[in-house]
């Protein structure tokens, strides 16, 4: 708004002089304005005093202070429903608002920073620290998908590389790698009887079957077999059929390779009830344990590994046929063996846990 050359003395005085008897056409050219001016003069102020020109000026400026607050207000709002599709928690969702605002509405910067509740320092800070790249790639590159960040933290303290876990999980969810646990279908949940852990290697073997099947559609299984004490896979049978004699030899050759168990743990399948392995029960001599029916986590162990095999392994291949199969499987069971860390074994492998285990009960018996 241009401001006006007479200030409300001025006016008053020359609608005085008007009112005095002088003729308008001296006031035009004493005061050099025009005609139109002093006629708008008259419409305004004309009958006030010095001070009601005073307080109507006044009311003017905070009318339009008014105004252009509520244009802003409305401004805002609208911005904030246009911009806003959920809550901005973070600084870096909020420089993205404040940028957006700036380049698109034309706000200036700090309003912007104050309509979403960001400080312009905090919206003008450049980070300082590096950016990680070899680490990201290093995560995006590996063949560990459905691995979490702990896990991850583990191979590559092994590699030398020296990452505090809380960066590690930054740079994890900022890969988008996290891993999304498949569902499941709903159990019912009964009575859980605890499990008495063994104390060394070879005490107790457990047994399952998994299934799943090739690219042609055809059914395949896989017999588990699982050192409870240290967590090693100590073998992933795979066929399209595997009867109670198939499990007996494959039991046999474990033992002539490891020696023998001093118990077995399995379910009630009809392969692990039949006559061959109650046969070979009785020639061996190993205390067989069935699970209660129904009760799945009374074999826990197998389960816990049947849940990895399934999640890193027969999700993540396509198998073509059955050779193909036994070699991926083979490998990913040499891999969980020596190169996995465990969590429930402090991040070491099953196979140094068990080299420990051996070497800590070698030094027991000498000393004794």
């Amino acid at each position: 708004m241009k401001k006006s050359r007479f200030s409300e003395e001025q006016i008053i005085a020359v609608l005085k002089e008007h009112q005095a008897g002088i003729a308008v056409a001296d006031i035009f050219r004493k005061h050099g304005i025009s005609d139109a001016t002093f006629y708008n003069w008259r419409n305004r102020y004309g009958g006030m005093d010095v001070s009601d020109a005073r307080r109507l000026k006044a009311l003017d400026d905070e009318n339009r202070k008014l105004k252009k607050l509520l244009a802003e207000s409305m401004l805002d709002v609208a911005t904030l429903r246009e911009a806003l599709g959920k809550k901005l928690l973070k600084p870096g969702s909020r420089r993205a608002f404040v940028n957006w605002a700036i380049e698109e509405k034309s706000y200036s910067q700090r309003r912007a920073c104050g309509l979403i509740g960001l400080d312009p320092k905090t919206y003008r800070y450049a980070s300082r620290r590096s950016d990680d790249v070899e680490i990201r790639e290093r995560l995006k590159a590996g063949q560990r998908r459905r691995f979490g960040y702990r896990r991850l933290h583990i191979l590559l303290r092994r590699d030398g590389i020296a990452l505090n876990h809380k960066k590690l999980f930054r740079l994890y969810r900022e890969e988008r790698l996290t891993v999304h646990r498949r569902g499941g279908r709903k159990r019912a949940l009964g009575t859980r009887a605890p499990m008495t852990m063994p104390q060394g290697p070879n005490q107790r073997w457990s047994l399952d079957f998994i299934a799943d099947q090739l690219v042609d559609g055809r059914r395949f299984r896989v017999l588990v077999i699982v050192d409870d004490f240290t967590r090693e896979c100590l073998a992933l049978v795979v066929d399209i059929s595997l009867s109670g004699q198939r499990v007996v030899r494959e039991l046999d050759a474990l033992i002539a390779l490891r020696g023998r168990p001093l118990m077995v743990v399995s379910d009630n399948g009809t392969e692990l009830t039949s006559r061959a392995i109650l046969q070979w029960q009785e020639d061996s001599r190993v205390e067989w344990h069935y699970i209660a029916p129904g009760k799945p986590m009374q074999n826990g162990f197998v389960e816990s590994l049947n849940g990895r095999f399934r999640d890193e392994c027969l999700n993540e291949h396509m198998f073509r046929n059955l050779p193909s199969a036994r070699r991926l499987i083979e490998e990913w069971r040499t891999d969980y063996n020596a190169h996995r860390p465990h969590t429930s074994l402090g991040g070491l492998t099953p196979n140094e846990f068990a080299t420990r285990s051996r070497t800590d009960h070698s030094e027991n018996r000498v000393q004794l």
